[in-house]
C-alpha cells in the first residue's frame, strides 16, 4: 500500500496575494482633476457618483457663469468630501465640510493636507447641532453660504430635520443641492420643502438629485 506523501503543498508567496482594492472616487474637474478620494467603510457613507457630479457641476457652472472665485460652500454630511473638494478644485473661495464620523473626518483632513487645500475647513460635528449653532452667525449676508451640498444617509429623516435650518444659512441668491432616495416633483413638493423652488432634477440609478433655491419673498 502506497504511503501518503509527507510533502506539504507549496505556499503561495505573500507578495503574490493581492489585497482587495480600496474603494475610490475621483475629482472630475478643476485643478485637482483625477485626484482619487478614499471611500471608507462607514455606515451611511455613500459618495455621489461621478456621473451625478458631472451633471451637477455642469448645472452649477451654467448658473454661476463659471465664476467660482466668490462662492462660499457648505458641505453637510461631507463623507468622502467628493462634493466639497470638487467645488474647491474649481476655485471656490471657501468650503466648510461637516462630518460626524471620526474616521471619515480624519480622512477629510488627510485629503485636505495632501491637496494643500487652504480654502477647506473640516469640522467634526453632527449636522443638525452645527446648523442650529451656525444660525446665529447667519444674521448678516457675510455669515451665509452661496452653495449648500446636502447628501445625508438615506432612511433616517435627515432632510426633514435640516432643510428648515438651511434656509437661514443660504445667501439670497444661493443654491442648494439635495440628494435623496426618492424623486421630488415641482407640483408635489413635501411640506418640509416649503419655501424652496426646484430648479433642476435628474436620476442616475437609484440616486435622485435636485438643485433648489429659496423662493422669493412675496411683495
Amino acid at each position: 500500500m502506497k504511503k501518503p506523501s509527507s510533502k506539504k503543498p507549496p505556499k503561495t508567496p505573500v507578495h503574490a496575494i493581492k489585497p482587495p482594492l480600496a474603494r475610490q472616487v475621483r475629482i472630475i474637474g478643476g485643478a485637482w482633476k483625477r485626484t482619487p478620494l478614499a471611500v471608507l467603510e462607514c455606515e451611511g457613507l455613500r459618495p455621489t457618483p461621478d456621473r451625478v457630479r458631472e451633471t451637477l457641476f455642469n448645472w452649477l457652472n451654467h448658473l454661476l457663469d463659471g465664476n467660482w472665485a466668490t462662492v462660499r460652500c457648505l458641505d453637510l454630511f461631507a463623507g468622502t468630501g467628493a462634493l466639497g473638494f470638487e467645488a474647491a478644485s474649481r476655485g471656490a473661495l471657501e468650503v466648510v465640510m461637516i462630518e460626524h464620523n471620526t474616521p471619515a473626518a480624519r480622512q477629510l483632513e488627510a485629503t485636505k493636507a495632501k491637496l494643500d487645500a487652504g480654502q477647506v475647513r473640516v469640522l467634526r460635528s453632527d449636522a443638525a447641532t452645527w446648523l442650529a449653532r451656525a444660525s446665529a452667525e447667519a444674521a448678516t449676508e457675510t455669515g451665509r453660504y452661496d452653495l449648500i451640498f446636502l447628501d445625508p444617509p438615506y432612511q433616517q429623516g435627515w432632510l426633514e430635520k435640516v432643510l428648515p435650518l438651511c434656509q437661514g444659512l443660504l445667501a439670497e441668491h444661493g443654491l442648494l443641492y439635495l440628494e435623496a432616495e426618492f424623486a421630488l416633483a415641482e407640483d408635489a413638493l413635501p411640506a418640509w420643502l416649503a419655501g424652496w423652488q426646484l430648479l433642476r432634477a435628474d436620476k442616475a440609478g437609484m440616486v435622485y438629485y435636485h438643485l433648489l433655491k429659496r423662493q422669493a419673498a412675496s411683495a
